[in-house]
């Protein structure tokens, strides 16, 4: 995996990677949502807008973008959003359900599964043979069905209605309902996923369907398979990236490195890692390139190690508290600033680092500002996780 001396990638370069790769360059934009998902590898779906706001910065035809993610998650089932790495949902290309599952979900679902048993046995509730009878009913219910909600399945299966207090006599103590808890561990564990929202495309509340069926694979294989499509997207890439991005231990992510044969390259802060192959010099886009990217967008959550596209002196204004980045916006390869979204649907945005953004850099994201406004129009985008920056001009 190494040996010799390493070529050195440096931050022009690596953004001129991002541009291209994650398909913000305006000559490399793609024309279908499953494009953009199979060059990211995973969209972050815990903000339901944020899937749709990716999507759309890297369409051809922006204003096909909510009518054609939704065709691809809910009619063709090209896409599928499920739990994934570091138990955070995210939407995936369906073809890598199998990888996904086998590589983070298996240790993830074992752990919910053991800890809703242990929550229902101190609360005095049904114990783990009547769960799985309850699972299976509802999971046949749901098959029947195609897509339903909680309320939708406990009138086939009423036994999810059952009712336990959870961490009785502490301050966090609460009243949670069988369906809740049981349709989240089945989503760990790839029985179940996200289905059409009850709303629009912005809802964050969800029907639920059987997952795609997949193979079980092993899980060694399936964390190659998944490390070496996310570092063909995102390399050069350190380990301590990989292993943020994972959620996996390290030792996980060092033997996926050796199965797939990484190599490595030198970056300003230390030892990369790429696909084998992937050392020679890449170019970016031909011109230059402005970008609104949503919060929770994975391109600004790629990296743990960030400075070569972030100047750390912007994070206080462009992450809440929790670590979750916020609307930004890009020129050439790096975060420049934010934007928001006001109340009359006006697409607001602020220039932080002004160093290289001159007038042809403006321009270029007065553009893509119009062309967001243009797909949203007066739908409200606010995004699940707020920051300082957006909340302040949004107003």
């Amino acid at each position: 995996m190494g040996g010799g001396r390493e070529r050195y990638v440096g931050v022009g370069e690596r953004r001129g990677r991002l541009g291209v790769r994650h398909r913000l360059g305006r000559e490399v934009r793609a024309q279908r949502p499953e494009e953009v998902a199979s060059a990211l590898v995973a969209l972050h779906g815990s903000d339901p807008a944020a899937v749709y706001l990716a999507v759309g910065a890297r369409l051809v035809e922006a204003v096909k973008t909510v009518g054609e993610t939704e065709r691809a998650l809910y009619e063709d089932r090209a896409l599928v959003r499920m739990h994934g790495m570091r138990h955070t949902v995210f939407v995936f290309p369906t073809e890598l359900v199998a990888v996904v599952h086998a590589s983070t979900g298996v240790t993830v679902a074992a752990r919910e599964r053991a800890g809703l048993v242990k929550d229902m046995a101190k609360a005095g509730a049904p114990d783990a043979v009547w769960l799985a009878e309850v699972e299976e009913s509802a999971l046949a219910a749901l098959g029947r069905r195609g897509e339903a909600t909680a309320s939708e399945l406990a009138l086939d299966e009423p036994r999810l209605r059952e009712q336990f207090v959870y961490a009785a006599g502490k301050s966090y103590e609460g009243v949670h309902t069988v369906s809740t808890q049981l349709l989240r561990v089945l989503g760990t564990e790839g029985k179940v996923v996200r289905g059409r929202p009850l709303g629009s495309w912005t809802s964050s509340q969800f029907r639920w369907a059987v997952a795609p069926a997949h193979p079980e694979l092993d899980v060694a294989e399936a964390q190659a398979a998944l490390l070496g499509r996310w570092l063909a997207v995102c390399g050069p890439a350190t380990e301590d990236d990989l292993k943020w991005w994972t959620g996996w231990k390290v030792t996980d992510v060092r033997r996926a490195l050796a199965a797939i044969g990484a190599q490595v390259v030198a970056l300003d802060e230390g030892t990369g890692w790429v696909t084998a192959g992937d050392v020679e010099p890449v170019a970016g886009p031909v011109e230059p390139w402005a970008a609104l990217l949503p919060a929770l967008d994975p391109t600004a959550m790629g990296w743990r190690q960030r400075d070569w596209y972030l100047a750390p002196e912007l994070r206080p204004l462009l992450f809440d508290r929790s670590g979750n980045v916020g609307p930004t916006v890009w020129w050439n390869g790096r975060v420049v600033g934010g934007w928001a979204q006001r109340a009359d649907g006006e697409i607001v945005w602020r220039v932080l680092e002004k160093e290289g953004v001159g007038r042809e850099a403006e321009a270029a994201i007065g553009v893509e500002a119009e062309r967001l406004r243009g797909w949203v129009g007066a739908t409200r985008v606010t995004p699940r996780f707020r920051t300082p920056l957006e909340r302040e001009l949004a107003g």
